[in-house]
């Protein structure tokens, strides 16, 4: 998936604020914003947790920007995914723990600073306070794409130290996908997870212990856009 936002021009803010409407690249580097996302992550390091910093907002909010683009959402809708993919973790800077509903009213206020209009940040705010699989629901397009990019990232990459793998089935999976790719076929209407996985450090098996509410997200998160969901494992279709 490709596709990258179109950048529009904004104002500094030392001279007023952004133009309306706010851009992503303006959410993407503004200090604050790269700040909240830094803090979020060294809390979630500091009790064990996978990588959750730049790294993993960036890319989903890149895939949530490009799945809303390939299944035909106008432009404004693509860019307001990738805006909520950026800021859809930092309620993890105060804890773990309804780290969604939290990091909505963060990015509200936020939002609000930075001049981003009411229905607009609605959306934006839904999106992320519906974002986790254990309390949350696609109530809008933005909401959609974003729970679909945010679990696709399973990766070796977002696991901190190796050793961990021994005896943390998290890590363990995460280390075994060596390869992960959100396939939208926008002509068929299906979405696919695409995983190479690495048996000898992980059985597939656990892949479903750990994940099947994350599936069943995903696939409820692509009906909402239209679209049907599949999960390929190592060439092999398994939903």
């Amino acid at each position: 998936m490709s596709h990258s936002p179109t950048r529009h021009t904004t104002e500094s803010a030392a001279v007023g604020g952004p133009a309306s409407p706010i851009t992503l690249e303006f959410i993407r580097e503004h200090p604050k914003v790269r700040l909240f996302i830094r803090m979020a992550d060294a809390s979630l390091e500091q009790i064990g947790y996978t990588e959750h910093g730049e790294r993993h907002v960036s890319l989903v909010s890149r895939i949530a920007y490009n799945v809303l683009k390939r299944m035909g959402r106008p432009e404004r809708m693509c860019e307001l995914a990738g805006i909520a993919g950026m800021l859809h973790d930092i309620g993890n800077a105060v804890n773990r723990d309804h780290h969604a509903q939290t990091g909505a009213v963060m990015a509200m206020q936020l939002l609000k600073e930075f001049g981003m209009s009411d229905e607009e940040m609605l959306v934006v705010i839904a999106a992320i306070g519906n974002h986790h699989e254990n309390d949350g629901d696609p109530v809008n397009d933005v909401a959609a794409a974003l729970i679909l990019a945010d679990k696709s990232d399973v990766h070796r990459t977002r696991v901190r130290n190796v050793d961990t793998i021994k005896f943390d089935i998290h890590d363990r999976v995460n280390y075994a996908v060596e390869k992960s790719f959100l396939n939208v076929d926008e002509d068929q209407k299906h979405i696919t997870l695409e995983l190479t996985l690495d048996s000898a450090t992980s059985h597939m098996m656990e892949y479903f212990e750990i994940f099947m509410t994350r599936m069943l997200a995903s696939r409820k998160a692509a009906k909402h856009l239209g679209a049907t969901f599949g999960l390929v494992v190592n060439g092999n279709r398994l939903v």
